[in-house]
């Protein structure tokens, strides 16, 4: 009963979080939706290590560059009933075609914890992040989970100021420091509802506004020298549809709500065949389109490219956007190529 009250509070907190985009943009977050959902942590019964970098409309002087890691794990883990032959693959039928999803079962109930270190660099400004992740998987019947998840830390939001030009050079409230630091707190939250064949998940992140400023809030009544670090709200969903026993399609869509921002909305579409090996397609409405290409190379090692063409303005300076992905599936006794419960 406590377990589930925990996660009636977190849908408290996401629907008061709906309020420009700050956080950074991914194409491949359908490979890591940890990045976004801290309701994921410890889904799986290893330890998934993903590393990313994304370098957003190349060819544009101080265009964003994103890098992060992220580590998620199951605190205990617990035998599956069944071994996986996906490590195998062997010839003829997919050994984890339609009739192996037939015979899905939820994981016992469980925690899980992760971890999250993130650098975006936009121009003269950048955000560290650091932060832990707690995350609670409890099955509703035989074949549908529900996982409620929070993480804390801190974020450091820095401005090279050498780098900017002032209508006043020595401007009292930048001094003579040509980098300044301020460090704020971070936490966010997400819930996921998950099964065989589909997700929902909605997640908050910077739940709790924080104001920044040059001053650190010492000059007062010039709104030019203040910001301030809103929440974002994530809601998102996708099913796997079968095509044969050997190619799947997981059509799925994401939504962001940030305060005094439009509503964003992505479609994506991936297609993969037997656990192997994914293209997939992403729209993003009214600012471009995405292709992506992925591998599982083994059941330790799997990686993700995914190129970015805007449809804005942007296009007549941008070359385009880059982002590489590598995952790293530690404690995979079942030589799973792909995870069991998420897609």
């Amino acid at each position: 009963m406590k377990r589930i009250l925990l996660l009636l509070m977190l849908l408290l907190v996401l629907s008061q979080a709906m309020y420009a985009q700050q956080q950074p943009h991914y194409t491949q977050y359908i490979l890591n939706p940890f990045i976004i959902n801290p309701a994921v942590a410890g889904i799986e019964n290893y330890w998934d290590v993903k590393a990313s970098h994304r370098h957003q409309w190349a060819g544009l002087n101080g265009a964003p560059v994103t890098t992060y890691l992220t580590v998620h794990g199951p605190l205990r883990k617990s035998d599956y009933p069944v071994a996986s032959v996906t490590g195998l693959t062997p010839p003829g039928d997919n050994p984890r075609g339609r009739a192996y999803w037939q015979e899905y079962a939820t994981p016992p109930a469980h925690a899980g914890v992760g971890m999250t270190i993130l650098n975006d660099k936009t121009g003269p400004l950048n955000r560290f992040s650091i932060s832990a992740t707690y995350a609670h998987h409890i099955p509703l019947s035989s074949r549908l989970s529900i996982s409620g998840g929070i993480s804390a830390g801190m974020q450091s939001v820095s401005v090279d100021a050498s780098k900017l030009q002032f209508q006043q050079p020595g401007d009292p409230v930048v001094g003579n420091s040509t980098l300044l630091n301020k460090w704020r707190p971070e936490v966010n939250a997400g819930l996921l509802l998950y099964g065989a064949d589909f997700y929902i998940g909605a997640a908050a992140q910077n739940i709790i506004p924080q104001e920044v400023a040059y001053d650190n809030g010492r000059i007062v009544g010039d709104s030019l020298y203040r910001g301030e670090l809103v929440p974002h709200l994530f809601f998102s969903g996708g099913y796997r549809l079968w095509l044969s026993d050997d190619f799947t399609m997981l059509p799925s869509v994401m939504v962001r709500l940030v305060t005094a921002a439009p509503v964003s909305y992505d479609v994506n579409a991936k297609f993969m065949y037997r656990d192997r090996i994914w293209v997939g397609a992403s729209y993003r409405v009214k600012d471009g389109f995405a292709g992506m290409l992925g591998v599982n190379i083994s059941s330790m090692v799997n990686i993700g490219y995914a190129y970015d063409y805007t449809t804005s303005s942007l296009n007549a300076v941008s070359k385009g956007t880059h982002e590489i992905l590598i995952g790293f599936l530690i404690g995979n006794r079942y030589g799973d190529l792909c995870p069991r419960n998420n897609f």
